[in-house]
C-alpha cells in the first residue's frame, strides 16, 4: 500500500507573528519556519503504518518555493521514503493546492493520503476536503484514530458531540487531529539518511494545474490591544459595567 502525505512550510508555531507595516500579509523575512505541526502528525501516522507492515512506501509531497525542500526533508527523516516537491512561487491558496495533488494522486496512485486537518497559518481546513470531492474519494477528517484492515480504514473522529467512527474503502483521504499521535524525535542519524533520499521536482504545468490566486486578500491586521482589567468591588458593580460598558448583558 503507498500513502501520500501532504506537507506545508509554515511560521514555526513558538514564533510571534508580525504583520506586515503596509497590512498587505504577515512578515516572513529572517523568521524560523517548520513543518505544519498537523502535517508532521500525519507523516507520523503513515511512518507507523508501514512499521506495522500495512503500508509498503510513504510520500512526502509540499507544494511552494524551494525552500520547502526543507520541510521535505524534515519529513524523509521522520520516516517517508521519498518527497515530492511541486514548485512554484505563487501564493497558493486550498483549491490550487488540492488540484495539484489530485493530479499527483492520479499519477501516484496512493491507496491512503494522510494530511493535517489544517496548517496554523491560513487556518483553513479545507485542503483534505476539496482534494476528496475533485478525487471522488471517501473522507476521514479530524481524525484521532486510524485502523486499516484489508481494503477498508476505520477512523475515530472527534466532532462536537465527542467521536465519531467512520468505516471507509481505500482509497480514501484523512485529515489528522492534534490526539492521533505524537511525533517522533528526529535524530541526526536520520537527517543524514534523509539527504540521500529520492527528491523529485515538478511545475504546476507539468502536472496541467493552474494554480492563480482566486481570493485576493484585502488587508491584514493585527486585532486591537486588550485594555486592562479593573477590579470591582462587589458583583452589583460587576453586573453593571457587564451591562452599561461592556454592553454584554
Amino acid at each position: 500500500m503507498k500513502v501520500l502525505v501532504p506537507v506545508k512550510r509554515v511560521v514555526d508555531y513558538n514564533v510571534k507573528v508580525r504583520v506586515k507595516s503596509d497590512g498587505s500579509g504577515v512578515d516572513i523575512a529572517n523568521v524560523k519556519m517548520s513543518m505544519n505541526p498537523f502535517d508532521e502528525i500525519a507523516v507520523e501516522e503513515a511512518v507507523r503504518l508501514r512499521e506495522k507492515g500495512v503500508v509498503t512506501e510513504v510520500i512526502a509531497v509540499s507544494c511552494g518555493d524551494a525552500k520547502c525542500q526543507e520541510t521535505l526533508r524534515t519529513a524523509m527523516a521522520i520516516g517517508a521514503d521519498r518527497g515530492i516537491l511541486v514548485e512554484t512561487t505563487e501564493e497558493l491558496q486550498p483549491l490550487a493546492v488540492a488540484k495539484l495533488l489530485k493530479a499527483l494522486i492520479d499519477k501516484e496512485q496512493p491507496q491512503l493520503i494522510i494530511l493535517g486537518k489544517q496548517a496554523i497559518d491560513d487556518d483553513a481546513n479545507q485542503t483534505g476536503q476539496m482534494l476528496a470531492a475533485l478525487a471522488d474519494l471517501p473522507q476521514g477528517t479530524f481524525a484521532s484514530k486510524v485502523e486499516v484492515s484489508g481494503d477498508k480504514v476505520q477512523v475515530t473522529r472527534e466532532v462536537d458531540g465527542g467521536l465519531e467512527t467512520v468505516s471507509l474503502s481505500l482509497p480514501a483521504v484523512i485529515t489528522t487531529d492534534l490526539r492521533l499521535n505524537e511525533p517522533r524525535y528526529v535524530t541526526l542519524p536520520n537527517i543524514m539518511k534523509a539527504k540521500k533520499k529520492t527528491l523529485d521536482v515538478f511545475k504546476p504545468e507539468d502536472l496541467g494545474v493552474d494554480v492563480k490566486p482566486r481570493l485576493k486578500t484585502l488587508k491584514v491586521s493585527e486585532p486591537p490591544k486588550r485594555g486592562a482589567g479593573i477590579k470591582v468591588p462587589d458583583v452589583a458593580t460587576l453586573v453593571d459595567k457587564l451591562k452599561n460598558e461592556a454592553k454584554v448583558i
